[in-house]
């Protein structure tokens, strides 16, 4: 070999070698980013970082979790969310206040929701310090900042303009607010219907913003069927029947909230929000909990009172020994099987469940552009 070809071949080792090390030490793109925003029914333990009542610290929460310890989601194992980035092959979002997420786990996404918040920022204040919408909106931004210190401008946008987005408020605008206490300052002020259409033109803005801050594809689920969650079966039901009038209140949330969704996208010019019917979604295994391979979607897995919907879940409450029959874990939020029913549903639900596509024919369409 000779002295020029030996320096080439020097050279050429040295720069692959270089290439190496900057490749196992600079960020790496992941395949899609999923941001999550919303109340406790996503929460994946923000809360537990804040000094509120509205926590799922202490067991049994996450007794069917990997570690078996709670995690401040509202589950006994995993959520919603969870279970998306587990189907879409990634990693679970870390909760934005996490000292975890830092470097290339920023690049994963970031969970914002907190447990207790609505659309409006009046709703859950008896939780106290809580990350309202607008506040999670804040975050998002603050998070755009960082990464863009790790990966550039133009990459970071990128990363969020692709990214995958769940949302999810409405519920606790009418069971911690407008029906918190009978005469409500909000019931007082607005007839339902009023309250309703007030809510989702509150609801417009929020997503508008999402938009305005990169968000290209965003989950937006409408409310599920407040009246039949246990809770509510414990205080206004006498027989088992779902408690009219927030069903009604739900009747009339969502079919404005579609609505809404495709006249932003109209405007738009795109198909950016996604409408999952999460009413039918869960329906379907509260009207026939057998058909789902459950005992019971009335009663919760942990609680106390009728239904055991009342008041927290908590190592003194009574708890059921198999999870995966019962519908819903706790007063409020469904059991870790139900869930995944629920995601099932998104990924590969008919346009009864998830307007105008699916989850998988987002992912489809998506990989083509």
């Amino acid at each position: 070999m000779s002295m020029d070809s030996s320096v080439v071949f020097f050279s050429s080792w040295m720069i692959l070698a270089l290439l190496l090390a900057l490749g196992t030490t600079a960020p790496q793109a992941h395949a899609r980013a999923f941001f999550v925003f919303g109340d406790s029914l996503v929460d994946s333990g923000n809360n537990d970082y804040l000094v509120t009542t509205a926590r799922a610290d202490s067991p049994p929460y996450g007794i069917d979790y990997p570690t078996h310890r709670p995690t401040g989601r509202f589950s006994n194992g995993l959520n919603i969310p969870d279970i998306i980035s587990e189907q879409i092959g990634e990693q679970p979002t870390l909760p934005y206040l996490s000292p975890e997420l830092t470097g290339e786990r920023l690049l994963v996404g970031a969970n914002f929701a907190s447990a207790g918040i609505g659309i409006l920022n009046d709703t859950g204040i008896q939780f106290l310090n809580i990350i309202r919408i607008y506040k999670q909106l804040e975050y998002f931004q603050q998070y755009q900042q960082r990464v863009t210190t790790l990966i550039g401008a133009a990459q970071t946008e990128r990363l969020v303009n692709q990214a995958l987005v769940l949302i999810t408020l409405g519920g606790n605008d009418f069971v911690n607010n407008y029906y918190l206490v009978p005469f409500s300052a909000r019931s007082r002020q607005f007839s339902l219907p009023d309250y309703v259409r007030y809510l989702i033109s509150e609801y417009r803005k929020v997503l508008r913003r999402l938009y305005e801050l990169g968000a290209r594809r965003v989950l937006v689920t409408g409310t599920g069927p407040m009246g039949c969650v246990p809770a509510e079966l414990a205080m206004r039901s006498r027989n088992g029947e779902c408690a009219v009038e927030l069903q009604r209140a739900a009747d009339l949330f969502n079919p404005q909230l579609v609505q809404m969704i495709n006249g932003l996208n109209n405007e738009i010019g795109g198909d950016v929000f996604i409408a999952a019917n999460a009413f039918r979604m869960h329906m379907d295994f509260i009207s026939n909990p057998g058909a789902y391979g459950f005992v019971t979607s009335k009663i919760a897995c942990c609680g106390q009172g009728p239904y055991n919907g009342l008041g927290l879940c908590t190592i003194a409450s009574n708890l059921c020994a198999n999870r995966d029959i019962y519908a819903f874990w706790d007063a409020f939020h469904p059991s870790e099987r139900a869930n995944r029913y629920i995601v099932r549903q998104i990924l590969s639900g008919s346009t009864d469940y998830m307007h105008p596509m699916n989850l998988s024919n987002i992912m489809a369409l998506d990989s083509r552009t």
